[in-house]
């Protein structure tokens, strides 16, 4: 299983991401450059976070327009993996990978702290093996992560079981007052119905490393890592 970071003009946790998988997980990851037309056989793509052509008309409006990103559709449409962090959620947004749209925090702020989210679905990879009960301590650093679509499409979220991660308190219990940017629902990350296309705002590969004192987002990639593998 070889694992492919996305470098895109304005990314600022590619190397974030490469360092948590292969440093601490033991994975297999090569850089892949934006212009790039080929994804060097890499079984598993990351669009990683970052201010991708400096956020210019909308988070992930431009970048959805590099040359990489028609091999990374073309990817995810034949079955392959994708995960997009933050900005890369964005970018998978307009791609249309992923439904809805991340609209401006409710209180138009950066928000940059730590926040729990508790996992949801109970058939996307990316949450199997992990305790649906007990939060998990996961930093956020956005302007714009607030999950947004229409009542429909979030109902459609729901009965496809296609809700992977929810702002959570540290009980895990999903509350308004746990909700850092007004996302709908409470909404921290979903995927696409065929559960191979993974996005959510809150960084994990920012929570591994045990000198940063929180190893959480150490599960969740661990847990990627061991479900696409097994």
């Amino acid at each position: 299983m070889k694992f492919g970071v996305v470098t895109f003009l304005g990314s600022n946790c590619d190397e974030d991401i490469n360092h948590a998988l292969s440093q601490h997980l033991g994975a297999e990851v090569v850089s892949l450059w934006h212009k790039d037309t080929d994804l060097q056989d890499c079984d598993f793509i990351i669009l990683p976070g970052g201010f991708s052509y400096g956020d210019y008309l909308r988070s992930g409006a431009i970048a959805r327009f590099s040359p990489i990103m028609n091999e990374v559709v073309n990817h995810a449409n034949k079955g392959g993996y994708v995960f997009g962090v933050c900005n890369g959620f964005q970018i998978l947004c307009e791609a249309k990978l992923l439904p809805g749209t991340l609209l401006h925090n409710v209180d138009h702020k950066f928000i940059c702290k730590n926040t729990y989210i508790v996992p949801q679905s109970n058939s996307a990879m990316i949450c199997d093996g992990l305790d649906h009960n007990t939060a998990l301590k996961i930093p956020i650093a956005h302007g714009e992560g607030r999950y947004y679509d229409s009542a429909e499409n979030i109902k459609r979220l729901n009965e496809n079981d296609q809700v992977t991660f929810r702002y959570c308190n540290e009980n895990g219990i999903v509350t308004a007052d746990a909700n850092p940017n007004g996302s709908l629902e409470n909404i921290a990350g979903i995927c696409n119905s065929t559960k191979n296309v993974f996005g959510m705002m809150p960084h994990p590969e920012r929570a591994v490393d045990p000198i940063l004192g929180n190893e959480d987002g150490r599960k969740i990639l661990a847990n990627m890592i061991s479900n696409v593998i097994a």
